[in-house]
């Protein structure tokens, strides 16, 4: 088995990028893409809600979704094309952990750098369980990821400054 834990952070406001998103904006962003993954992640073609209910651990809103991966993308929980069942924890205002069955989890993180910039990270712990450590599957399946990361990061960012440039996030 091979774990893959690593981090990818921009900046959520760089030079010349208009509008200036603010934290309330980013994370009403964040729960829209709780429920609608295909809208932010490009490796994402289906999200289905399937509950919500207070999360016992923590008292904070749990959303249980499905999503579909695009052929060709192997998550850690299956092969793509296959529904995946994650558990969507919010931590308002700053953060929401996806939790997938065999232990995988990505975290979305919206954080302030040192001069007060906006972040955003996305943390993953990607487990692959019948992948050999140090195989060339798994040198090309970590490559991958850090690939998927920025694009994850990168992609949600420009989604969400969409929105609000089209007023659907106020």
């Amino acid at each position: 088995m091979v774990t893959f834990n690593l981090a990818y952070t921009a900046p959520i406001n760089p030079a010349g990028a208009t509008p200036t998103l603010t934290v309330p904006q980013v994370w009403a962003g964040l729960q829209r893409k709780v429920r609608r993954a295909q809208d932010f992640v490009p490796i994402i073609e289906e999200c289905n809600v399937l509950s919500e209910e207070t999360e016992p651990r923590t008292g904070n809103l749990a959303v249980t979704r499905e999503v579909r991966f695009k052929a060709g993308f192997e998550p850690s929980a299956g092969a793509g094309g296959a529904l995946v069942r994650e558990t969507c924890v919010h931590f308002a205002p700053c953060r929401v952990d996806f939790e997938q069955p065999d232990g995988s989890t990505i975290s979305n993180i919206v954080s302030a750098g040192p001069d007060g910039e906006l972040l955003m990270t996305y943390a993953f712990e990607w487990r692959y369980p019948d992948v050999k450590e140090g195989s060339e599957e798994a040198k090309a399946l970590e490559e991958k990821s850090w690939k998927t990361a920025k694009t994850a990061v990168h992609g949600s960012i420009d989604t969400i400054r969409r929105l609000v440039k089209d007023g659907e996030i106020q």
